[in-house]
């Protein structure tokens, strides 16, 4: 049992010493089998028949224990002075613990025994009072040893070893025990009771100063004076009273001096009573001094001898005596001694049970102890003695400690009961009890127990934590300076052990410190008084070797530092921090030995940056920092000083000065070097957090960019129409699957390097350095080399790392291996932001930062490592896990544009001329390719699409635009006539067809190329993609505007101009022919055609195949009207009704007409007849004596009702004539000029002939009316309105004559007109002119 420890008053200590040459195993366990001995029964001690000697020994039936401890270590001499003030502290026993096989080392044990026993206790000690060896056999043969005095053989083969350890240790108790007697009476003499009054903490009378025995015969008792018969007890006979007023004056000593703060005395400077001057020595024998003294040490023997009764008396008759005297201290030992007996008794008797009414048994206990502590408290020690400071500040603390752990005892087992009388007596503070660790006890490594249990502890004892803290905080003064480091230590430490087992860990952790404080100051003075490194002499430090010349050098050699103990030191330092809330292995360690490539990856959410509440006292923080730190430095622990170091930057650089930043990064990397200068072999973790902040891949130059199309498009047939919008293959104008396609994989390719671009942070104000950096990836093997750099303080640093990637596949980079200087490499996993992990994210953080509002954490469980196990809402939704990933395709071919038959890449032409452009391809790979294909994009594309997307246009603009895009394109290329293949090294030439478009300003040129058609095993499955590469060539477009064509007119033949169109030839203003056979067939097509250039063009209109052209003239600034005959058409119905197309398969959705259904008929059959137009009529020209030619175009007419009436042919056609018969039955003529003129005579009978003629393939009822004016001058037969003319068939005619003559001269209009019965519009029209002569 600890001396601090409550019950250490009533045990006897005795020190285990291992003798000899025995193995630290076997020592270990035989001290097991002889400490298991907690308690002797008084029965069993053997008792001593000599008189003298049988004053303490226990009576043949009496009860009770004697109880024992056990330690390795004796006192520091310094601590000789309270021999007999504390017998209980020093080792009143010696046991050494021997092995031994062979007899001839009997006496070698011996001896050594003997030695180590003197050399352990200072000369002329009290103590110890019995001593004894236990030689243990080895093996389990009977060796026959033999017997020896002061030696115990056990024998190897005896059964039951620990009865006989049981028995020896019960006599060697009994020569304690009557060793005690032996003291008792050199003290009982009026010498001895002088000295025992001389000074506050007298020694035993030494032998020389003792008058010589009278009684010889007892060589025992040779060196002792002559001791008066006493009994066991005081006289019973003799009153109390009597024995009080033998009390003489006490000793007078000066009482000037307190206990208050100032620099320690150190107990160890004087190691017993200073020697009293024989002056003063004469003058005090013989002086009457009070047996106070005296009786608190019988009082002691007999708590120690286990009779608590004996020592209660004379407990009782020592109080009453020294209460009288003024002696405190003496007073206080004595109250403390008799507070320990009821526990023993209560113990022993195993009595716990408390009557209704009564007071608590532990009460009186409680009274005593309290009492004890206020009398240590007002000691004064005498000035002259140098270690009174010390040695009364000790039994003060301890007997705090003794009053806090009564009360820890009752209020930790629930009550008076045997589990507090155990910790009271055995186990003390080293054992939880079970009521704490809700089990079986455990050491103070176990769980702390909960508020809750702390508060029914209170419920069941009435004592209250809060109770036991205010007494335990009476330990804690200036008082402790006084106290050496070895004392100042122990009650710290129990102070600290008290304040953790009862929750108050900050208070705990406050006592700590000073413990280190203490370890660290007797650290800094072992060394001086050590002294640093030596200074070896000539030859480096080699003995015996000669380097010749009268100087020599010499080399400085350092020891190795002890590490030994160093760890518990460091231990106690992180607790401390964790206690204020900081984590100083926040940074773990490593061992070289089968040191990893990288540590453990960092989560996914463990570096999520979720505001946390602040814990605790910043400033508070970084100073216990720079404790642990100056702690480490002391050791000195340079791996731990980097620890340190960095773990605080890690958790407290938000809070932190720069200064301190910057202090604490060079501490460590001072620490790293240094640790690795002296071959440390552990590492740190990497320690920055999380550096990396995003990663990406940097696109492919478009030249080396792969695309990936399907192997379908090989077989597809080119249908040579481009495609209007992007993605012409979508009929729709939204679809969401075509944004989500387009969001596909990256495209890399094998053996050809890229590009990964990596956003680096530096929270800290100093250049964060990295020793290397390198891509984490699965899938394919990559090439790449890691880069080491330095960070910028507080930014965002990007870093580009080249990676070969050796092999196709799929390569998933999951993020970055990251490894500073001097520490162990770490994988940072980075999942791709994804929308859902994104929103993942959102919901844990709204999640945490909701339950950081939500939650109020009791005390220390708000420390962030310690919140997430008192949490009440965790998100638990699977991740799901998404990495930056990159398709590696196969090695791909690579051409390069040669040349061009361009100048600067620009081209210049006229609006409508053609020309080509020769592009000289060079393949540069080892690869050939077998696919070539060119698309082409110009300046007028954009705008178009994008007013084709905003549908705001007409349906008419809408198809003008799309036919712009597709029948008029900027570049033009004939797949059928350029050459596709290119092998390794070779040219290919290719021509592309370039056509002047007005307001376009530039184009490209993409030619798409790739290695299809690649060597593969059999069983390979065929690929279902593969994939091109593009080059793009752009080029500077000028196109000239020099002609417009605006006025179109369709104008119907008449005969005037029929005579205005001869004319017009004869004079030759134009090259064209307006003769026809039927003018009724034809129409004239009329267009001005304005020259806006600086020079002539000729200009050239062809219709219906050529089967008719005509040709003009056009000079600078005028303007020419060209004339052309051209064939009357009809369309069909079901045409002239069709939809107006898009050119484009777009999906209309919403049509912005706001026509009739009347109205959009007329709309449709005007744009049919339009396309069909301009589809007869082409238009040309060419530069005026030049090579330039191009094409005119006509898109830009409208095409309106009147003209389409004259256009459009009729369905029924009458035709009129005039003839007569002259005696046969063929009519002839009548003067006709043309197939509308007619010569009739005057007053002679002509025919008038109608014959309606049905154009169309339907049948027709027809009814016909005739008009002739003037109608005075005509006389004629029947009716001339109404004429039932029947069904006509498709594609025939009906025949109607009506005779009739002139009769006066002049100009008739004959005209016939026929229509449906019941309709009022014409089906057909004739018309004829008679002239009469």
């Amino acid at each position: 049992m600890d001396p601090l420890d409550f019950g250490s008053l009533a045990h006897i200590r005795i020190l285990l010493l291992p003798v000899g040459p025995i193995k630290r195993s076997d020592f270990e366990k035989w001290a097991y089998e002889i400490r298991s001995f907690e308690n002797i029964r008084l029965g069993d001690i053997p008792a001593d028949a000599r008189e003298e000697r049988a004053r303490f020994m226990p009576g043949p039936l009496a009860s009770g224990h004697i109880h024992l401890s056990f330690s390795y270590h004796s006192l520091p001499p310094s601590h000789a002075l309270l021999s007999l003030f504390r017998p209980s502290d020093f080792p009143l026993g010696v046991i050494g613990i021997a092995s031994c096989s062979e007899s001839h080392a009997m006496s070698s044990i011996q001896s050594q025994f003997s030695t180590l026993v003197k050399n352990t206790f200072q000369e002329g000690s009290a103590y110890p009072l019995a001593r004894n060896c236990f030689v243990f056999e080895e093996g389990e043969n009977d060796a026959n040893l033999g017997t020896h005095a002061g030696l115990v053989v056990i024998p190897g083969m005896m059964g039951n070893k620990k009865l006989y350890v049981g028995t020896l240790l019960a006599e060697l108790c009994s020569n304690i025990l009557a060793e005690f007697a032996t003291v008792i009476q050199a003290l009982e003499s009026p010498l001895g009771n002088e000295y025992l009054n001389a000074a506050l903490f007298p020694v035993l009378p030494p032998a020389s100063d003792m008058p010589k025995p009278i009684d010889n015969d007892i060589p025992m008792r040779s060196s002792l004076p002559p001791l008066p018969h006493q009994s066991s007890q005081p006289e019973l006979g003799t009153p109390v009273s009597l024995l009080r007023s033998k009390i003489p004056t006490p000793l007078i000593t000066k009482r000037n001096s307190s206990i208050g703060p100032g620099p320690p005395t150190s107990p160890y400077r004087q190691a017993s009573l200073p020697v009293q001057s024989s002056k003063k020595k004469l003058a005090t024998i013989g002086a009457v001094s009070s047996h106070g003294r005296l009786f608190k040490m019988l009082g002691d023997f007999f708590l120690l001898a286990g009779r608590t009764m004996d020592a209660s008396v004379w407990y009782n008759e020592a109080i009453a005596m020294l209460k009288g005297s003024q002696d405190n201290i003496w007073h206080a030992s004595a109250l403390e001694g008799l507070a320990i007996i009821p526990i023993l008794d209560a113990w022993s008797a195993e009595k716990t049970d408390i009557v209704d009414g009564e007071k608590e048994p532990w009460s009186d206990t409680g009274t005593k102890l309290s009492q004890a502590i206020d009398l240590y408290y007002r000691a004064t020690p005498p000035s002259d003695t140098e270690s009174g400071y010390a040695f009364v500040s000790w039994f003060y603390s301890r007997a705090v400690l003794r009053y806090t752990t009564l009360l820890y005892a009752i209020w930790s087992a629930k009550g008076w009961g045997q589990l507090a009388f155990a910790t009271l007596l055995n186990t003390g503070l080293g054992v939880f009890p079970p009521t704490l660790t809700n089990g079986a006890p455990s050491s103070q490594n176990a769980k702390r127990s909960s508020y809750g249990a702390f508060e029914r502890l209170t419920v069941a004892t009435g004592i209250t934590r809060g109770l036991i803290a205010d007494v335990l905080a009476q330990v804690h003064g200036p008082w402790l300076l006084h106290l050496g480091p070895n004392e100042r230590i122990s009650i710290l430490e129990h102070t600290a052990a008290i304040y953790g087992i009862l929750g108050y860990q900050r208070k705990e952790a406050y006592i700590l410190r000073e413990v280190l404080g203490c370890i660290l100051d007797m650290i800094v003075c072992s060394r001086d008084e050590t002294g640093g490194s030596r200074i070896a002499g000539a030859g480096l430090g080699i003995q015996g070797v000669d380097m010749g010349g009268t100087s020599q050098g010499s080399v400085g050699i350092r020891a190795n530092d002890s590490t030994e103990g160093n760890d518990s030191i460091l231990k106690l330092v992180k607790y401390i921090c964790q206690v204020h809330g900081v984590d100083l292995e926040a940074i773990k360690f490593g061992s070289a030995s089968g040191r990893p490539a990288s540590l453990p990856s960092q989560g996914i959410d463990g570096d999520l940056d979720v505001p946390q509440e602040p814990f605790g006292w910043p400033e508070l923080q970084i100073g216990i920092v720079r404790e642990a730190i100056a702690v480490a430095e002391a050791l000195p622990d340079y791996p731990s000083v980097a620890q340190f170091s960095l773990s605080a930057l890690k958790t407290l650089h938000l809070v932190m000065s720069q200064g301190d930043q910057h202090h604490l990064f060079n501490t460590a990397s001072k620490a790293l070097s240094t640790a690795k200068r002296r071959g440390d072999s552990r590492y740190i973790e990497y320690w920055s957090g999380q550096p990396v902040v995003s990663i990406e891949i940097l696109p492919l130059p478009l030249v080396r960019l792969p695309l990936e199309k399907p192997m379908s498009l090989l077989s597809r047939e080119d249908d040579n129409v481009p495609p209007v919008l992007v993605g012409m293959t979508d009929p729709f104008l939204y679809n969401p699957r075509r944004l989500t396609a387009g969001q596909g994989v990256m495209l890399l390719v094998q053996k050809e390097a890229f590009d990964v671009v990596i956003t680096l942070r530096n929270p800290f104000v100093f250049d964060l350095e990295l020793s290397s950096l390198s891509l984490s990836t699965t899938g394919v093997a990559i090439e790449t080399k890691p880069l080491a750099l330095i960070v910028p303080a507080n930014s965002f640093h990007p870093v580009t790392i080249t990676a070969l990637p050796l092999e196709s596949g799929q390569l998933t980079i999951r993020g970055c291996v990251v490894q500073a200087p001097g520490g162990a490499s770490k994988e940072f996993l980075l999942p791709l932001a994804t929308p859902d992990e994104e929103a993942r994210q959102e919901r844990r953080h709204s999640t945490m930062a909701c339950e950081n509002g939500r939650s109020k954490y009791f005390g220390l469980e708000a420390r962030p490592w310690e919140r997430p196990n008192h949490r009440t809402s965790v998100y638990t939704q699977k991740a799901d896990i998404k990495f930056l990933q990159c398709k590696i395709v196969s090695e791909q071919p690579l051409l390069r544009i040669r040349r061009t038959s361009l100048t600067h890449g620009a081209v210049m032409l006229y609006n409508g001329e053609k020309s080509s452009i020769r592009i000289t391809l060079e393949n540069v790979s080892a690869l050939p390719v077998d696919f070539l294909h060119l698309t082409f994009d110009d300046s007028t594309v954009a705008p178009a699409q994008q007013a084709l997307t905003e549908g705001e246009l007409s349906v008419f603009e809408t198809y003008e635009t799309e036919y712009d895009l597709i029948h008029r394109p900027l570049f033009v290329w004939d797949k059928k006539k350029s050459r596709q293949l290119a092998g390794p090294g070779e040219k290919v030439v290719l021509t592309v067809g370039c056509f002047g478009k007005l307001d376009c300003t530039s184009g490209t040129i993409h030619i798409s190329y790739a290695y299809c058609h690649r060597s593969q095993n059999h069983l390979e499955t065929p690929p279902e993609v593969f994939h091109t590469r593009q080059l793009s060539y752009p080029v500077l477009v000028t196109v000239y505007h020099m002609l417009e064509c605006h006025g179109l007119d369709i104008l119907p033949y008449t005969p005037d101009m029929i005579r205005y169109a001869g004319d017009d030839n004869k004079a030759g203003h134009t090259q064209t022919s307006l003769q026809v056979e039927n003018i009724e067939d034809w129409c004239i097509f009329s267009v001005e055609v304005r020259n806006t250039y600086g020079i002539p063009f000729e200009v050239t209109f062809e219709a219906d195949h050529r089967t008719s052209s005509a040709t003009a003239l056009v000079p600078p600034g005028s303007t020419t009207r060209v004339l052309l005959p051209l064939r009357r058409f009809r369309l069909s119905e079901e045409q002239i009704t069709q939809p107006i197309p898009t050119l484009s398969d777009r999906q209309f959705v919403v049509a912005k007409s706001n026509l009739s259904s009347q109205e959009e008929l007329v709309q449709r059959e005007l744009f049919w007849y339009r396309e069909e137009l301009l589809d007869r009529i082409r238009g040309s020209w060419k530069e005026t004596g030049g090579m330039r030619h191009g094409d005119l175009s006509l898109r830009q007419q409208r095409l309106t009702l009147p003209m389409l009436d004259v256009l459009q042919s009729e369905d029924i056609r009458v035709q009129l004539s005039v003839h007569s018969y002259s005696g046969d039955e063929n009519p002839a003529a009548v003067g006709s000029s043309n197939a509308s003129s007619f010569f009739p005579p005057l007053d002679e009978f002509v025919y008038l002939h109608a014959e309606v003629v049905n154009l169309s393939s339907k049948q027709f009822t027809l009814v016909l009316d005739m008009s002739i004016s003037p109608s005075e001058h005509v006389l004629y037969e029947g009716v001339l309105s109404g004429i039932p003319i029947g069904r006509i068939e498709g594609r025939s005619s009906r025949k109607y004559e009506i005779p009739l003559t002139f009769v006066a001269c002049g100009r008739f209009d004959v005209t016939a007109t026929a229509y449906i019965p019941g309709q009022k519009n014409s089906a057909g029209h004739g018309q004829i002119t008679v002239f009469v002569e």
